[in-house]
């Protein structure tokens, strides 16, 4: 498994794979632009340009851009739904421009409307975005811990999204061990890993999975309530993270850690530990 963090593009792209290398990154992944508003400018050549040349030369890989906070693909009543479709447009093409392979989007809050008013909404808005973007960024919908009125915490809800997009080979999905868990997939154990991953393959395809978030969860199996923890430290626990990212169906994919920055060194300990689960220094 390559092993990573979203890193901050404070200060430009050309700042990012001396941050990931410092804390020796495999994979990265990033925002394109403020992750908290919806204005933004163009992506500087230069920086870009010199971005790429740095990931190529570290070899890092998968690139993952990451939507913003603010779009919500789930809910297409009102004129928020055309800001977040136009979000996704540019991030699909900013991707092409990054070199990033992955785009992931949290499905969403269905807000008002029924779950499947809100499985048909992310259709829509991904049927809209693959129309006028014609690239081989793939768009990976990213699990959700079901708090308030988010959808995409079952597999069914992912399952029945793919398989009603006009292009399924567009899309993807980014596994989020600790949203999973908070969502009532009990990837602590043994039995329970084996489980999700059953349910995983039967209902989407266990080769649609693309990325996997490694965070420990805050919040107990089942609560709903999405609270990313550190590493071994949650109620997942270190050995279900060994069981994890030492998978035989898992160890293959980029291991994405969003785990919380607290502290100075967090980051380094979090990469620490996950190395050391699987026999790296």
């Amino acid at each position: 498994m390559r092993f990573g963090f979203h890193i901050s593009i404070a200060g430009g792209f050309s700042k990012v794979v001396e941050r990931a290398t410092a804390l020796g990154c495999e994979s990265i992944q990033l925002f394109s632009r403020n992750p908290r508003g919806w204005k933004y400018g163009p992506l500087d050549v230069d920086d870009v340009a010199q971005f790429r040349r740095d990931v190529e030369a570290a070899g890092i890989g998968p690139v993952v851009v990451h939507m913003p906070y603010l779009p919500n693909l789930a809910h297409s009543k009102g004129e928020h739904f055309k800001k977040s479709v136009d979000s996704l447009i540019d991030d699909l093409k900013r991707c092409r421009e990054l070199g990033a392979q992955y785009l992931v989007t949290h499905v969403g809050k269905r807000m008002d409307s029924t779950e499947e008013e809100g499985v048909q909404s992310v259709v829509k808005a991904l049927n809209t975005a693959c129309k006028k973007v014609r690239n081989s960024v793939l768009v990976l919908l990213e699990n959700t811990a079901g708090q308030g009125s988010e959808i995409g915490y079952t597999f069914h809800h992912i399952q029945e999204i793919i398989g009603n997009v006009d292009e399924p080979e567009r899309v993807g999905v980014c596994f989020d061990t600790s949203h999973g868990f908070e969502a009532g997939y009990n990837v602590s154990t043994k039995v329970g890993l084996s489980k999700m991953l059953k349910e995983f393959d039967e209902r989407i395809g266990l080769e649609r999975l693309r990325v996997l978030h490694l965070n420990d969860s805050k919040t107990p199996l089942g609560s709903r309530v999405d609270r990313h923890w550190h590493i071994g430290q949650g109620e997942i626990g270190l050995e279900g993270f060994r069981r994890i990212v030492n998978h035989p169906k898992l160890k293959h994919l980029p291991g994405i850690m969003e785990t919380p920055k607290k502290e100075e060194g967090d980051d380094e300990r979090n990469m620490k530990t996950i190395r050391r689960l699987v026999g790296k220094r």
